[in-house]
């Protein structure tokens, strides 16, 4: 799911709002929270999930090219954990792109 494709879904469950609205409110709950993972906050979503920062130390990696070896920096990086509902609800649904049953070759009579 695309964030267009959210904002489709969210304006045509709630009629009430307009497209540009529902635009606008799905703009800023995303902004909120990338802002306070900026600032080192951690994102509780109960049913859903959390987001926190990760801290990647620093560490010694290798240019491919000339086998030289570079100093990788220390690195934050958005970690995102499942809560328990979204884990079993993600758990029960069948998906959706496995290919359909191949019909049996057997001849019909």
């Amino acid at each position: 799911m695309t964030r267009s494709d959210l904002v489709n879904q969210l304006a045509e469950r709630f009629g009430q709002l307009t497209h540009r609205d529902t635009e606008f409110a799905v703009k800023t709950m995303l902004d909120a929270m990338a802002d306070a993972l900026a600032r080192g906050h951690r994102i509780e979503i109960r049913g859903f999930g959390s987001f926190s920062i990760n801290r990647r130390p620093p560490r010694m990696g290798r240019n491919p090219r000339s086998g030289e070896q570079v100093l990788i920096p220390e690195k934050l990086v958005p970690h995102f954990k499942p809560g328990k509902a979204l884990r079993e609800a993600v758990d029960q649904r069948p998906v959706d792109d496995e290919p359909a049953a191949k019909p049996s070759s057997a001849p019909a009579e």
